[in-house]
């Protein structure tokens, strides 16, 4: 990280839709508070939400704008509120993590002095012409940021993005809260009790929000097939709306006679106690993730993994290693891998679980993440490509999976 070699104080706006749960906006309140350590002035606008004070706890500015609409009136009047913005606080750097304010602060940093750089964190569905060109705004940056190879192909596939743009760098988490160590044993026993977990279950989490996508009614189906009365599974999160395809699950767990065995439950605060509890996690996602946050996160705490065949879980996963990989959409194979899971010895599990570790602990970091965003400002900033020692290179397709 060379922030600090600068003769003056940077001021780098990154503009993401809201401040809740998520990912990307981990990712963002992360960058912010490295920004401040090393001397930059950090200004996130968004919408608000819920982690605002997060970024006054660390020294950051919060401006409030509906960067979040996809109402084009509103985009256009971003634009101008935008360039505002770069205009009072000198802004260096704009950093859009989402297509809507990427729309809006592309335009604004025309004309001024601003470098405009964006993260695309996922494939996103294209419909039609006008779908895809909405979707090109997160292409349009100096310096485009990939959060994984699957997304960094997605881009010059559907976008002719130039290599060269292109960076790559995996999200990152937080190995002082994700780790066994870190979770006590009172956590861990209220949570069993809030979920009123069985004595001597083996219990399987799926951490997602309640949408088709992410697999639910796969899982279920898994666990019908076992026939085990020694599973008790968790799907944990909100159906955010969502009501019909949430009854249509609950009407699932009625018909397969699961309703002593499949809980619905709208959220956890404590997703390292979850983890500790769980014997498996599963991400049995239908389409792919982009990159997929829960199979880093289980294997920081030492659990086995089970996720569908395809996406960001290619890069994250070592097969037969660190977890299991199966075919998407195949009830059938996932009740298999959750059996191979639960087969495990402990000698096996503790083998499992040192290697899953020190995978994420090597490749998937909280502070490699942020330096690695910290370095694509520095370098733009400075106006060179990266140099032979820069950790960034520009991207280019290889043919390696998460193993090698």
């Amino acid at each position: 990280m060379v922030m600090n070699s600068f003769p003056l104080q940077p001021v780098i706006m990154q503009i993401i839709p809201a401040l809740g749960a998520g990912g990307a906006e981990q990712g963002c309140l992360d960058v912010a508070e490295e920004l401040v350590n090393s001397g930059a002035q950090a200004i996130v606008v968004s919408n608000g939400g819920p982690r605002v004070h997060e970024l006054a706890r660390c020294g950051a500015v919060h401006i409030e704008m509906p960067v979040h609409s996809k109402n084009p009136l509103v985009m256009l009047q971003n634009i101008r509120r935008i360039r505002n913005l770069i205009t009072r606080y000198n802004v260096n750097v704009v950093h859009a993590r989402s297509r809507a304010p990427a729309w809006s602060a592309y335009q604004a940093c025309k004309g001024t002095a601003a470098h405009f750089i964006t993260t695309c964190h996922a494939p996103y569905n294209i419909s039609g012409n006008l779908k895809q060109l909405y979707n090109s705004s997160i292409a349009k940056g100096e310096r485009v940021i990939a959060i994984s190879k699957y997304v960094a192909q997605y881009l010059q596939d559907h976008y002719q993005v130039n290599p060269e743009k292109i960076r790559l760098i995996p999200r990152g988490i937080a190995l002082d809260r994700f780790h066994p160590t870190a979770v006590t044993p009172q956590r861990l026993i209220t949570l069993a009790q809030e979920w009123r977990i069985p004595d001597g279950a083996n219990v399987i989490i799926l951490p997602g929000r309640i949408t088709r996508w992410k697999g639910h009614h796969v899982l279920i189906e898994a666990v019908a097939r076992l026939k085990r009365d020694d599973i008790f599974c968790v799907l944990i999160g909100s159906d955010q709306g969502r009501t019909k395809y949430r009854e249509e699950l609950e009407n699932t767990i009625k018909e397969k006679h699961l309703e002593g065995q499949v809980r619905i439950v709208n959220h956890c605060n404590d997703m390292p106690a979850a983890y500790m509890l769980a014997s498996i996690a599963v991400c049995p996602s239908t389409d792919p993730e982009g990159f997929g946050r829960i199979p880093v996160e289980t294997q920081a705490m030492g659990r086995p993994i089970i996720a569908a065949d395809h996406g960001g879980a290619q890069e994250t996963i070592i097969r037969g290693e660190t977890g299991w990989l199966v075919k998407p959409g195949s009830a059938e194979e996932l009740a298999k891998a959750i059996n191979e899971a639960l087969a495990l010895t402990p000698n096996q599990r503790s083998i499992l679980a040192t290697r899953a570790m020190a995978h994420i602990a090597q490749h998937f970091t909280r502070e490699q993440m942020v330096d690695e965003t910290l370095d694509v400002y520095a370098e733009l900033l400075k106006g060179e490509m990266p140099g032979p020692h820069s950790t960034q290179k520009p991207f280019h397709i290889q043919t390696q999976n998460a193993a090698e």
